[in-house]
């Protein structure tokens, strides 16, 4: 096993590596969760699309329980803002103990406010320097910022993980992690060389054995290039990058066509999502996926994924020791 890589996110967090697997809805519940906390990183339990038939929190106190069963090492769960009330789901996941939250998109300072009455620490995604030191100001403890290249939402700037990184260290003086693009040992180096403390880290955990997404899904970025990924909603000011799809293309479509507001939202409802994730029909639906299918030559356990990162940044900073000898 390779050494720990100590920050100020491990320390906050209680984990050995700073890789922290990101909310994936409908693709990350208690088993990938589990897998990716157990093996060192911080999992995380996504609220979008959970499992089991039962509804709202009662659906999300089950998750929690099943992945305490699974692991006694701390855990997330991701909660996107605006979609719907998310009192009711936070409040359960405080109840049953989760001590880490992560809130994605929307104000986030309530819902700090309220964390911060239990001592459960924060993590908020946001784009670039503004939005982090915002997400400061609230009270987070984290933040992750997420550039050009990553999969589901990201900024409307189009600025990179490489450009966006420092420029967003150089903002706060809370940890930041980099998300965007990084896949692999070289990109946590590289991350923590611009100045963040960790990464979080999307489309390489969907492309693993104990993600909830089906297997043509998988497959898919196995097999994709860059090239193979492309952006729908920019004309609602919340960019997405997905899989290539007759479907996707459909959407962008409808946007150069200037449809009305509603023709868009309808196409990007979650049933669309679900038809690729939960189905596999990866044409008529679309799917998150970032340019780091490139990255990805394999589906492996979460566990193989973040040995073989912390094996590969460890061996890379010995490499460039000998550089700057």
């Amino acid at each position: 096993m390779s050494h720990a890589i100590e920050t100020r996110v491990t320390r906050l967090l209680g984990i050995r590596y700073p890789i922290v697997q990101g909310g994936l809805a409908r693709v990350a519940f208690a088993d990938l969760a589990a897998a990716v906390s157990n093996a060192g990183g911080l999992g995380q339990i996504s609220t979008a699309g959970l499992p089991g038939g039962l509804d709202g929190p009662e659906a999300l106190r089950a998750e929690i329980r099943r992945c305490r069963m699974l692991t006694d090492k701390p855990f997330a769960v991701n909660f996107p803002i605006g979609r719907q009330d998310i009192w009711p789901g936070l409040e359960a996941t405080l109840e049953e103990g989760v001590r880490v939250i992560a809130l994605t998109a929307g104000n986030p300072a309530p819902y700090i406010r309220r964390c911060q009455e239990v001592g459960a620490k924060t993590l908020v995604l946001t784009a670039g320097p503004e939005l982090a030191r915002k997400a400061e100001a609230a009270g987070a403890d984290m933040v992750a910022t997420v550039g050009y290249e990553g999969g589901g939402h990201i900024g409307r700037s189009d600025e990179t993980t490489m450009v966006m990184v420092p420029r967003t260290v150089a903002a706060v003086k809370i940890p930041v992690l980099a998300s965007g693009g990084i896949a692999t040992g070289a990109g946590l180096l590289a991350a923590l060389a611009l100045g963040a403390e960790g990464v979080e880290m999307g489309t390489r955990f969907v492309a693993s054995e104990e993600a909830v997404a089906h297997a043509r899904y998988k497959q898919a970025l196995v097999g994709a290039v860059p090239t193979d990924t492309m952006l729908i909603k920019r004309t609602l000011g919340m960019p997405g990058r997905v899989l290539h799809s007759a479907y996707a293309e459909r959407i962008v479509a409808a946007e150069a066509a200037g449809a009305p507001k509603e023709e868009i939202v309808a196409l990007i409802a979650g049933r669309a999502n679900a038809r690729g994730t939960d189905d596999g029909d990866l044409e008529d639906s679309y799917v998150w996926a970032g340019q780091s299918v490139g990255l990805i030559d394999g589906i492996e356990p979460a566990r193989a994924i973040i040995a073989r990162m912390a094996a590969e940044a460890t061996e890379g900073l010995a490499r460039m020791r000998g550089v700057f000898a």
